[in-house]
């Protein structure tokens, strides 16, 4: 019996967008590779991942087009998100002793870390508002 052309079709679909996928995180992989690499070799002050992700968006300004081509494995790396963070967890079981014992101070630094990252982005929004001369507020009222 031979098999439906709908059905042939939409495996190739499927295999296209496989290996546009694949293609992405191997670009996504490379590219925090060399952001490794130049951190490490120029002793930056910055992590390599870092460096790594300036390069992705250096190289989306410079080839706009790229931009929708990897949209589709972004964003399913991003409905998943919440993986990366096991690791975190198992490190934080890990080390649960050394938890309790600086507990105060880290959770002290954290809030402050945050309060501090609440207000620099607030200032950080008012001052582009201002300098695009928009008004901060355009929400409304509904």
């Amino acid at each position: 019996m031979m098999p439906d052309i709908a059905y042939l079709l939409a495996q190739a679909c499927r295999w296209r967008y496989d290996l546009r996928m694949i293609a992405t995180l191997a670009l996504i992989l490379t590219l925090q590779l060399v952001g490794e690499i130049a951190a490490r070799a120029l002793s930056l002050p910055l992590p390599g991942p870092v460096v790594g992700l300036i390069l992705l968006v250096l190289t989306c300004l410079i080839r706009p087009s790229l931009v929708d081509r990897i949209r589709p494995a972004t964003q399913g790396l991003l409905q998943h998100l919440s993986l990366f963070f096991v690791p975190a967890g198992v490190g934080i079981v890990a080390h649960l002793p050394l938890l309790g014992q600086h507990g105060v101070g880290l959770a002290v630094a954290i809030a402050g870390s945050t309060l501090l990252a609440i207000a620099v982005g607030a200032l950080a929004f008012t001052w582009v508002a201002r300098l695009l001369n928009t008004p901060a507020d355009e929400g409304g009222d509904d």
